[in-house]
Parts: structure tokens; sequence; C-alpha cells
């Protein structure tokens, strides 16, 4: 008798045990997802199912997490902001890394992955820059029989995902179109919240929210809807929630556009906006706007001023491919050459692109007689439909052997001493397999 209470208690232990963890769990919508890191704050950004107070308690990996623990200010969610919290950590060192917990009304969630997340080291005028690595992809369209459309399912291999985790990248930078609107989504606020929410709350990709550094832009389908420009009347709307969902760590425009920038050791992100700007692709005029005169100022401006290594401009459509297909900046032709013309007559140094918008891979290289060569990484898709290239795409500037059609994300690693810093890109499809390697050095680029 005494035998089977015994069982009894542990029966019942470890069903409440398993209780609290869910329901703990159940509290959170989606994330805890790292935003941008900082030497002095780090962002992290937590969802709740229902208004709900959130803190963040972190402390240095490795330390007594029972003297030096940290604790944000508590941030009360709201339904009215999709019940986000955007929470600063703030009591940091240049540098680390830490632990970190969430906490949601005054309870802690648990969850079977780590979360810990990074500061960025004081390097300057020190050292040679810290050696790092970081993942670029776009195109991730989640499935959702209510609004896809009938037929064989378009997104698929969420594995991905894990295969991007087990890189244990610093940072990921999600290339645009890193979700879909549909027709039911781009009319309202209510709908463009739907499409985040379903997105950003797959499991599959709640680790490597957790434990990674992201950084976006957008293009059309999270924007709003297929090639979308200027004249999208919700515009507005889809950049307010744009902001909530991300964690960039800035914007060049308060209320226009997601241009920015972000530094990582030597290298600088300067993140455009090829959307809020930009002319519809049946104008027929080559003057038309593409990034717009204002936002193309500040990026020559921007990049005439950097000493980075490497000055990557991350774009949702291709750059450097000369073929005016789809929504290549090529279309584009007056402010295509200008930006390419003031690069040259600049004398800006370091200067390669990061693509995506195609649903196929590739790398591309334009020769400029005088000066070095721009090159141009196209990384699409993640887990959305795949294509192949036009026959005007098979031209000079790409580079053979790069064409991929299968789901893929780029691998990048930066390392070397400041002087001549080494910049490798591994496409990697989405088992995690490499398909092509790449390689690029400072002095290259100069």
């Amino acid at each position: 008798m005494q035998s089977t209470n015994k069982i009894r208690l542990i029966l019942l232990s470890l069903f409440f045990g398993i209780s609290a963890i869910l329901s703990s769990t159940a509290q959170v919508k989606s994330g805890p997802m790292l935003g941008y890191s900082e030497m002095k704050e780090v962002l992290i950004w937590v969802q709740t199912q229902k208004p709900a107070q959130v803190q963040i308690k972190y402390w240095e990996k490795g330390s007594d997490a029972n003297k030096l623990v940290h604790l944000s200010s508590a941030i009360s969610t709201q339904k009215s902001q999709a019940n986000i919290a955007r929470i600063i950590a703030d009591e940091v060192s240049m540098g680390k890394k830490y632990t970190y917990e969430v906490w949601v009304d005054n309870k802690k969630v648990n969850f079977d992955y780590p979360l810990e997340f990074q500061t960025q080291a004081l390097w300057q005028y020190r050292t040679d820059p810290p050696n790092f690595q970081f993942v670029v992809g776009s195109c991730n369209y989640i499935n959702e029989e209510a609004t896809d459309r009938p037929g064989r399912p378009y997104g698929g291999a969420d594995e991905i995902y894990k295969a991007i985790y087990d890189k244990k990248p610093d940072f990921m930078i999600w290339g645009g179109d890193n979700f879909y609107y549909r027709e039911a989504d781009w009319n309202t606020r209510t709908g463009m919240i739907h499409r985040n929410d379903h997105t950003r709350g797959q499991k599959s990709v709640q680790p490597l929210l957790a434990s990674t550094h992201h950084y976006a832009i957008w293009d059309d389908h999270d924007y709003g809807p297929n090639d979308a420009d200027r004249s999208f009347a919700l515009k507005h709307t889809s950049l307010e929630l744009f902001k909530l969902y991300w964690g960039n760590p800035n914007f060049v425009y308060p209320n226009e556009a997601v241009t920015g920038m972000f530094q990582w050791a030597d290298v600088e992100f300067f993140m455009m906006d090829d959307r809020w700007f930009k002319a519809p692709n049946d104008e027929k005029n080559p003057a038309k706007d593409y990034f717009g005169q204002k936002q193309l100022q500040w990026l020559l401006d921007a990049l005439t001023t950097s000493r980075a290594s490497f000055k990557i401009i991350v774009n949702g459509g291709q750059v450097i491919n000369p073929a005016k297909v789809f929504e290549n900046m090529a279309n584009y032709e007056q402010e295509h050459n200008q930006l390419l013309k003031e690069i040259k007559n600049r004398n800006i140094p370091g200067v390669l692109f990061i693509s995506g918008d195609r649903h196929w891979s590739s790398f591309w290289k334009m020769e400029r007689p005088g000066t070095y060569p721009l090159f141009d990484l196209t990384v699409s898709p993640l887990t959305a439909g795949t294509a192949k290239p036009t026959p005007e795409d098979l031209n000079k500037t790409l580079v053979p052997g790069t064409v991929s059609d299968q789901r893929a994300f780029a691998h990048i690693s930066v390392s070397g001493p400041l002087k001549d810093r080494i910049l490798e890109i591994n496409l990697v499809n989405s088992e995690g397999k490499e398909l092509w390697k790449q390689r690029i050095t400072s002095s290259q680029l100069k």
C-alpha cells in the first residue's frame, strides 16, 4: 500500500511539473527573438498570448546567476500592439555572452532550447577586429491552407531553420519577402498582424530566433501586394508593423521607409528599401525612382563616410545583374547608372551587394575599368518555391557554377587581420549541405 502511494505521488508530481511547464510556455505566443546587438545594449523581442507583464533576467554566461543577475524594466504588452514587448538589456558589458530568462507576470517561462545573447566587442585602436559569422536568406513562405492559392503548397523545407541554427551564426540578415502577405491580409491592419503572427509563431524557427541576433529589410511581399510600389495605400501601416515585429537598431527616416544601417566588428551593412520610394514597374521613364534620390544620396554619403573593411549594401532586388527582367534595378536605368558611377567617382572601396527576390541563388561579378569589380550575392529562397534564371540572366556578370535552384541560405564568415580581411561565402541548402563557395578579400576591393 505504501509503495502504491509513493508511485501515485511521483506520478502526480510529474503531472503537475509538466503542466506547469506547458502553462508557463503557453504564455508566450512567439519568441523570444534577439534584435540588434551593440556594445552597451541588446534588444530582446517577446510576444505574449494576451496582455501581460514581461521582463528579462540575464547574467554573464558562466557566472553565478544568483549573485550577478540583471533584471530588465517590465513591459506591459497590449492587444493594440499585438501583445509585443521590446525589451532593452542595458546592464551589459562589451564583448560578453549572456544567458537570459523570460518572465511573464512574475513567472519564469521554460524553453527546451538555450536562451543566449551577446554584446559586441570594443576592438578599435586595440586589436584586429574579431572574427565573426552570419547568415543571409530571403523569401520565407509559410503555408496556410485557408489563404494559400489552390493546388500544391508553395512553401516547404522548414528544416532549413535548424540547418541555420546548427551553424551558430552571430547574427542573421533577413533579405526581404520574410513572409508573404495574402489577399486577405494587405488591406487591413488586422490582416497584416495575422500574417506577421502566423509566420513568426512557427515552432521550427523558435530556437533560431532565441539565440541569434536578427536584422531585416523588406521586399514586396512583406511590404504589400506582389510588386508593390510607393503607391501602396497601407504603406504606413506596413511600416508600423515592420518596426513592431523586427529589432533593427535604427531607421534613417522617422516616418518613411525601413532604411538603416548597422555595424558588426569592422563591417557595415546598409539596409535599403526598394519599395517606399519606388515608381511603378510599368512607368515608361528611364529616370523613374528606384531608391529615390533622397535615399540614394543618403546611401552614397554614408558609403563615402564609412571606413569599414567591407561595405555591404543589402537590398531586396538584384543590383549588379544588367538583365532588365522582373524587378532588377537595371530596369530603373538612370538611377542604376548613377549609383554605379558615383561609387566609382567617389573612389569608395570595399563595396559589395547582397540581394534576394529571384527564388534562385547566384553570385555576380561586374568588372569595372580602372577600379575594382563589384560583386552581388543573391540568396533565395529560404522556404518559398524555387525558380530558374531567364535567358537574359545568363550574361557575362554571372559567375559560372553559382546558380542554384535549391532552397538555401548563405553562411558567411569574416576573418583575418584588419588590413586584409577575408570574407568567405558558403551557399548551403536546407539539409545543411554546401552547394558552392566564394572568397573575397578586402584588398581586392580597393
